[in-house]
């Protein structure tokens, strides 16, 4: 299913019935357009359209890269920054707050729906609009949770004059989560299962609520310590992917990079729903300009993220029967390690990728690869700039299925029924049995060996608080999910932020494994170094050239601040600003401060 170029014309048209862009600022719609847009069943459709770009982001548009892979993406431990690393909030901000915008919007359609159109929508167009709009209300709920903690609840559209009602105190998150919880069901059960191919349908909402549903499961694991309401939505993540994984639609049968280079994914059986780019209707993006191996870029993989990537006979480097295992100079790795490494990186390393030397081609077609990777050749004009047309899949069938098996090996941790072989060979070994690029091929890559429960991969590298089941599982989504949306958020919900620290961890200020006098000669200078694999820093001081082959490291590359258990920092929720507070208290409200953020 795609975004297509209906969708943006609709979008377009859609403009006119919003009336409410930001919460507390906006006028409620006017009367004239109120009026208007609740008499036909294709109006409520005009309406809804307009919420797909601002919830299936995909590749962003222009040189907008917020949301986006690769760009969007750059704090985690699988991305190195060349110089200071980015750090975790640690101060109250001045102004910040929630959104509400698009609840408020959620909140007219529901009310116009319910109130206004009981004589002009059957009950089976009233039950899929209402289904819409409480799916993508529950959406935009949990965002604001995982972000928040508590937040105020609302699900009517309020009055602009009802001060109690704009100013009221934050909700507990639990309620919040059950009222999400109850919308995420009611979309299951009433959503189309087909309603066009440019519109959302019950198997795109279902695969949106596995991810919304594990993760909110797995944060009342961890970081709650609720296991009754984990189960909760960890049963619902079950659920709801397997009526994707039963209906018959969806298969891993595109090689790896195709998923994300492709010019069209329309009728692609990996994708669920993915956004489309076309130059004719001005909807393009940049971020294949940024993967194009002509652009300079001052991010790239970590150490920590190189080392993770399994070999190809399923097993950690430490003990692989492979030979040149233990070796992570490019081309070995590529002929040793999992299909999705050579599909992610470009097969030499290079200076443009200033952080880690390691360029990512994730994003690039092969053949303009083949093109951009001879300097003679001139770029190919739409993978410059804001140009590129190719298309993002926002939903994967490789992510239902990772999450299908996540969530049913954490409930097997709270007295489910243990994973089976079956169920490994229907998620994780399906996704490593996906095609292999011809170019891929004859560079010597293979296909991973399937995970085996009797025989799951002794890694000495394992959190020893997560079992072996659960840090194969991990991995799996770190391999397929690297330097998309999932890395970040997985640590929170995970309560493994620490992962991130970069004292107790080196190799996330790191990158790719050189050989500088052999590969990267005219980079020898004073401000590089290397790192062994044992670890050992070597920096260059003139004389050492000889030296220079290890995982590089630039000498400005610096620590992330410390985070984890500092007093008045918790890195996992976010604080709103004080000048938020101090509006509620001039109004004689009051505004608390987020779980573990000062109040003053």
């Amino acid at each position: 299913m795609k975004l297509s170029k209906i969708t943006y014309a609709l979008v377009a048209l859609s403009i006119a019935f919003t009336g409410c862009d930001k919460f507390l600022d906006r006028p409620p719609l006017t009367t004239e357009q109120d009026e208007t847009a609740w008499v036909t069943e294709d109006n409520v459709r005009l309406y809804a359209n307009k919420f797909l770009p601002d919830f299936f982001v995909g590749y962003n548009t222009g040189f907008t890269t917020t949301s986006a892979p690769l760009m969007g993406y750059t704090f985690s431990d699988d991305v190195l920054s060349l110089g200071n690393q980015s750090n975790f909030t640690r101060a109250v901000p001045i102004s910040a707050i929630w959104s509400y915008s698009n609840i408020r919007s959620l909140n007219v359609m529901v009310d116009r729906i319910e109130n206004r159109m009981g004589a002009i929508l059957s009950d089976e167009a009233k039950s899929h609009w209402l289904g819409v709009a409480k799916f993508y209300r529950a959406w935009r709920y949990a965002q604001l949770v995982f972000t928040y903690g508590d937040v105020p609840y609302y699900d009517y559209p309020v009055s602009d004059t009802d001060l109690d009602a704009l100013y009221k105190p934050r909700d507990q998150r639990d309620m919040v989560m059950d009222a999400v919880f109850d919308d995420l069901k009611y979309a299951m059960e009433v959503v189309r299962l087909n309603d066009g191919d440019q519109n959302l349908n019950r198997y795109v909402v279902a695969g949106m609520i596995a991810r919304i549903a594990l993760q909110e499961g797995t944060w009342q694991k961890y970081y709650y310590e609720n296991n009754a309401r984990a189960q909760k939505f960890l049963e619902l993540a079950v659920t709801a992917a397997d009526l994707l994984m039963s209906s018959g639609r969806y298969d891993i049968v595109t090689e790896y990079r195709a998923l994300f280079t492709a010019e069209s994914l329309k009728d692609n059986r990996d994708c669920i729903f993915y956004r489309h780019y076309d130059e004719a209707i001005a909807v393009q993006h940049s971020i294949a300009t940024y993967s194009n191996l002509r652009e300079t870029l001052a991010i790239g993989p970590t150490t920590d993220l190189l080392k993770s990537y399994l070999c190809h006979d399923g097993r950690v480097w430490e003990n692989s029967s492979l030979a040149d295992a233990d070796k992570f100079d490019l081309s070995t790795m590529i002929k040793t390690r999992d299909p999705r490494f050579e599909a992610t990186f470009h097969r030499n390393p290079s200076a443009l990728n200033r952080a880690s030397l390691f360029y990512i081609t994730k994003f690039l077609p092969r053949n303009i690869e083949a093109i951009h990777e001879n300097p003679a050749n001139s770029p190919v004009v739409n993978f410059t700039s804001n140009r590129n047309t190719t298309d993002y899949p926002v939903l994967r069938y490789a992510e239902v299925l990772l999450n299908w098996i996540e969530a049913k090996a954490e409930l097997s941790t709270l007295g489910g029924v243990a994973v089976t072989q079956d169920d490994i060979e229907k998620s994780i070994n399906k996704i490593r049995q996906r095609p292999v690029a011809a170019e891929a091929i004859a560079r010597g890559v293979e296909k991973t060996a399937g995970l085996q429960l009797n025989s799951i991969p002794a890694d000495p590298q394992r959190d020893i608080s997560v079992s072996p089941l659960l840090w194969e599982i991990r991995r799996e989504r770190r391999m397929e999910f690297a330097f998309e949306y999932s890395r970040v958020a997985d640590l929170e919900r995970w309560k493994k932020l620490e992962y991130m620290d970069t004292q107790a961890n080196p190799d996330l200020l790191s990158g790719g494994w050189i050989n500088f006098q052999a590969q990267l000669p005219a980079l020898i200078n004073t401000d590089l170094g290397v790192v062994s694999l044992n670890g050992t820093y070597v920096a260059y001081n003139g004389s050492n050239a000889a030296q220079m082959n290890g995982f590089y490291r630039h000498r400005s590359n610096a620590d992330r601040l410390p985070f984890i258990n500092q007093v008045n920092i918790n890195p996992y929720l976010s604080p709103v600003g004080r000048n938020q507070i101090d509006d509620y208290a001039a109004r004689g409200y009051v505004l608390r401060q987020t779980q573990g953020w000062p109040e003053n």
